[in-house]
């Protein structure tokens, strides 16, 4: 297998270049990376001393290291992409074609990506977030007339993480539901979900997955064995199918993309 050093640098917090970077190198699975996120190179001093660990990786590795850089300072980047690397510069590659495009100068502001620029909106994400802390796994039922959608799954399918990601991300009001064994053996929607039947999205999970997310929970418990798990993730796929409630298999995706499922479905 391939190994090379990658590098996702910024002036700021680095998150642009190291998103789009991750998703970018996911398409290359047989490479091995050794991976550094450094934020904040925001003087010359700084710049200067990343190059250096830049020539650094280059000595000891096969290979030029990638570097992921959304700098959004020429002098810097310019420093910093002189060194023995692959530079992809995220940001300033496509800053220029839009102001060509746009026919309009960009403001080339730090942070701007990532920072308070509309309050309203950042006001909504943070009164969403506490929604969803509120409303996680049913611990409050008074409150699911406010909810854009509610999460229902058996236990450890991702609904909390998932929760919490809408919110943060998009500003959506989710709560989540654990469908317990008396619902499944019932199969019948918990009676509290009734009346929000439109609002709600079902996760399930492979049960030799489940079992192995459980295990680490309460190992060699039956709450975490596979015939359990089993019987659990056939019982609750059977009941999104009776209430045509839409649901998603998690097993391989990350909680970024179950997010974009819901908000597309929803």
């Amino acid at each position: 297998m391939k190994s090379r050093t990658i590098f996702f640098v910024s002036d700021r917090t680095a998150i642009t270049a190291e998103t789009l970077g991750n998703s970018l190198m996911s398409q290359f699975a047989d490479v091995e990376r050794e991976r550094h996120i450094i934020p904040f190179v925001d003087t010359q001093k700084r710049a200067e001393s990343l190059k250096k660990k830049i020539n650094a990786a280059y000595t000891v590795n096969e290979g030029r290291p990638l570097v992921f850089s959304t700098f959004t300072d020429d002098s810097l980047r310019k420093i910093v992409s002189e060194s023995d690397c692959i530079f992809y510069d995220l940001f300033n590659d496509y800053i220029t074609r839009m102001e060509s495009d746009l026919r309009q100068e960009s403001s080339h502001e730090l942070g701007r990506s990532h920072g308070v620029v509309d309050k309203n909106s950042y006001e909504s994400r943070i009164r969403a977030v506490n929604y969803a802390l509120v409303n996680d796994d049913g611990a409050c039922l008074d409150h699911y007339q406010q909810a854009d959608v509610i999460l229902v799954g058996v236990s450890r399918t991702g609904k909390t993480p998932t929760s919490l990601f809408l919110a943060l991300q998009y500003g959506i009001f989710t709560a989540n539901f654990p469908i317990t064994d008396s619902d499944l053996d019932n199969c019948s929607l918990p009676r509290a979900l009734k009346p929000y039947k439109e609002k709600l999205f079902g996760l399930t999970i492979e049960a030799e997955q489940l079992s192995r997310i459980r295990q680490e929970r309460r190992p060699d418990s039956p709450y975490a064995s596979l015939r359990t798990c089993q019987r659990e993730v056939s019982q609750v796929e059977e009941l999104f199918q009776l209430e045509n409630i839409p649901y998603l298999n998690v097993t391989s995706i990350s909680v970024e993309e179950i997010a974009a499922k819901i908000r597309f479905d929803t």
